[in-house]
């Protein structure tokens, strides 16, 4: 396994472009739908709107990025597993510990 210096921190490859068109699709519209309600949120704060539904837009809106964030990290972990390569170990390591960041 190769490794990157990075600045004085050593950088093991990363995981690279998910290959699944479905999910990207599916992720860059989850993305983009919660882009939309962060918009949403701003304009409900600036018209003084009501505490408890901006936190409830706001809560929609993280879960929202969570999911989209769980959903690239478990296509990855599929597709790096899925190769089987002296990296994968590593890489698998690397994902579960950016998968266990989210939680």
């Amino acid at each position: 396994m190769t490794e990157r210096k990075k600045g004085s921190v050593t950088a093991l490859p990363g995981p690279g472009p998910l290959r699944d068109a479905d999910q990207v699709r599916a992720i860059a519209t989850r993305l983009k739908r919660a882009q939309g309600q962060i918009g949403a949120v701003v304009r409900m704060i600036e018209e003084g709107r009501n505490c408890e539904e901006i936190v409830t837009q706001i809560a929609a809106v993280s879960k929202a990025v969570n999911t989209a964030a769980f959903t690239m990290l478990t296509t990855s972990m599929r597709e790096c597993l899925a190769e089987s390569t002296a990296e994968s170990s590593a890489l698998a390591d690397r994902l579960q510990k950016l998968f266990l960041s989210l939680a």
